[in-house]
């Protein structure tokens, strides 16, 4: 079998493969935590390809899926031409259903299902279209920021099990085989509406909402919280360190600073001095 004699060729031959290409060849070695080597069949046969621990299988833990001399037969989903090296996932074929239906979603899609389970890391999301997933509840999953523009407590504030929901798809998760999608993408954007009508300098109304040790947060309209820095709110001198807000304290702040790329506020409030 013909082999490249120099990394130039490697390249070349990486530029004929495509995410999405499948592959066959042999594992060659499986090693901690669990990823394994494969040799590919034919050409690519002198490419290093390797396939994820977490792309291994949905099904079954890496060691009883994959063992050395095994054949396998798996998707390229990253063909890394400056490592030179390409990256497969066994759980794509051995889920095509599933993963021909994720691979064809695209950002923005609206998708409707079913809460199936709550969990303090996200909320699981049974789609009325598409394949069951072969592990989770649901094949839609919905992480915590992703659930609402406003500050929630408990998820339960915002969906319950049962409860139908309508979300946007962010992304395809090849790791785990499931629709990122969001809840709060289909609401307005408070912080945006905010930021369209506000002007450096206006004055409001908020509440303390949080304590920090470099200040304190302050709500200044629905799902809208900028913060106050420890040095705004203190009268100086300090004789002692009481905290001088608590939450649910109402305040009345100045607008300093406004960024619409890391969506903060910078506000101001100088509190009179004790006895003044």
């Amino acid at each position: 079998m013909d082999r490249p004699t120099d990394d130039q060729d490697i390249v070349e031959i990486l530029k004929t493969v495509r995410v999405g290409d499948v592959v066959s060849g042999t594992i060659t070695h499986v090693g901690r935590p669990r990823g394994a080597a494969v040799r590919l069949d034919g050409r690519l046969g002198s490419v290093p390809a390797s396939i994820g621990p977490l792309d291994i299988s949905w099904r079954h833990r890496p060691e009883e899926a994959i063992q050395a001399g095994q054949r396998v037969t798996a998707e390229v989903i990253d063909v890394d031409e400056e490592r030179q090296r390409l990256g497969l996932s066994l759980a794509a074929t051995e889920n095509p259903e599933l993963w021909a239906f994720l691979k064809g979603l695209r950002p923005g899609e609206i998708l409707r299902g079913t809460v199936a389970d709550v969990q303090p890391f996200g909320v699981f999301v049974a789609l009325d279209d598409g394949p069951p997933h072969p592990i989770h509840p649901g094949v839609g999953f919905i992480t915590i920021p992703e659930l609402s523009w406003r500050r929630f407590d408990d998820i339960s504030e915002i969906v319950e099990i049962s409860q139908r929901v309508t979300c946007s798809v962010l992304c395809f998760d090849t790791i785990n085989g499931e629709a990122r999608i969001s809840l709060r993408a289909l609401q307005p954007d408070p912080f945006k509406e905010f930021a369209d009508a506000a002007r450096e300098g206006q004055g409001f109304h908020g509440t303390v909402t949080k304590i920090v040790p470099f200040g304190v947060f302050v709500k200044i309209a629905e799902g809208v919280e900028g913060l106050v820095p420890t040095n705004e709110l203190v009268p100086m001198p300090v004789e002692t360190p009481e905290q001088p807000v608590q939450v649910g304290d109402r305040l009345k702040v100045t607008l300093i600073r406004l960024n619409r790329d890391t969506r903060r506020l910078l506000l101001c409030c100088r509190l009179d001095a004790p006895g003044q």
